[in-house]
């Protein structure tokens, strides 16, 4: 049976290799090396999951060999542990500063060795998973945005621009991760309206308006699937990110403490970010400008306390906003 992993091990000394050998061979796939340059050959043509290697090698010390491997893009984040005879003090911060995430002493405790390979590994897969998780809301977040002539980077923007206001608010720091993810998904239900009316230059009429106010419940039904926390907060504030603190606003004509509070944070940084933003019909407003119109619209479309946590954190909002500019002209 295949194995879904494979271990580069790097070792001169064979009684070691016969060690790791034992150990390992039941789990993965093992790939060999008994010097620096073996290591560098071996690493760059099996793409290890893991990598083993002997601090002390003929040619090169271990150390000289993972920063080697570190600066090859395709091995950067493969893990490295160190085998050695020496003690953690003799070890010292040269080999976690190399790139190493973890050493064993010899001789080799076989169960020791398996424990910390599959640790390791599980953490690797967990980060990468986590990262295609992110890429594929930001994704999904684009898509609702494709027919729309808000492009570029508004939707990432806006959402950091929302954390950076939920932080201010009390949120706890895994809460304001999951909003930063959330709020780019909070004009999904886009999704749902035909491109003739998003892209329409002009003023949408009566009964484009009406199909255009359907947006926030697409979006609901869209994420409300799934129970995951990131989408279920988003769901939260798609459904009422057009919602007003004076009950004006749609799908619902929620008003005040009514509406979560996500979306009350959302609604005003996605307004702060489109007014200081240049689109087709209009010129970017000045943050002056804009700060002048969001706090006339305290208490009739924004909640008044939250405009005030708003302008008091407006220095890093100018902030957030000007390192995603900077990167849009450098993509």
């Amino acid at each position: 049976m295949p194995f879904d992993h494979t271990v580069l091990v790097v070792d001169d000394d064979p009684q070691t290799l016969a060690s790791l050998r034992e150990a390992l061979a039941p789990h993965y796939h093992l790939v060999y090396g008994v010097s620096g340059e073996q290591a560098l050959e071996a690493a760059q043509r099996a793409h290890p999951s893991l990598i083993l290697l002997d601090i002390n090698l003929p040619d090169m010390t271990g150390i000289e060999v993972c920063k080697k491997l570190k600066a090859l893009p395709d091995l950067q984040q493969t893990p490295v542990i160190f085998v050695s005879s020496n003690s953690e003090d003799a070890f010292g911060v040269d080999g976690f500063t190399s790139g190493g995430v973890d050493y064993i002493t010899k001789p080799i405790n076989p169960e020791l060795v398996v424990a910390r390979v599959r640790t390791h590994i599980s953490l690797v897969q967990a980060e990468r998973l986590e990262q295609a998780h992110n890429d594929a809301i930001s994704m999904l977040a684009a898509a609702g945005e494709y027919n729309d002539t808000d492009t570029g980077v508004h939707i990432r923007r806006m959402a950091a621009i929302s954390s950076v206001v939920a932080r201010a608010a009390g949120w706890s720091r895994a809460r304001v991760s999951l909003i930063k993810l959330a709020a780019q998904m909070h004009d999904i239900g886009k999704l749902g309206i035909p491109a003739s009316i998003l892209k329409k230059p002009g003023p949408l009429d009566t009964d484009e308006w009406a199909i255009m106010r359907k947006h926030p419940e697409i979006g609901h039904q869209i994420l409300a699937v799934s129970e995951a926390p990131v989408f279920q907060l988003a769901a939260e504030i798609a459904l009422a990110h057009h919602e007003r603190w004076d009950g004006t606003g749609y799908p619902y004509g929620l008003a005040a403490e009514a509406i979560p509070e996500s979306a009350h944070i959302v609604a005003i940084a996605d307004v702060f970010d489109a007014l200081t933003s240049v689109r087709p019909y209009k010129k970017a407003w000045s943050v002056g400008e804009t700060m002048a119109h969001i706090r006339e619209s305290a208490g009739s479309h924004f909640n008044p306390a939250l405009v005030e946590l708003f302008e008091a954190n407006l220095a890093e909002v100018v902030e957030t906003k000007a390192k995603f500019d900077q990167l849009a002209k450098v993509s």
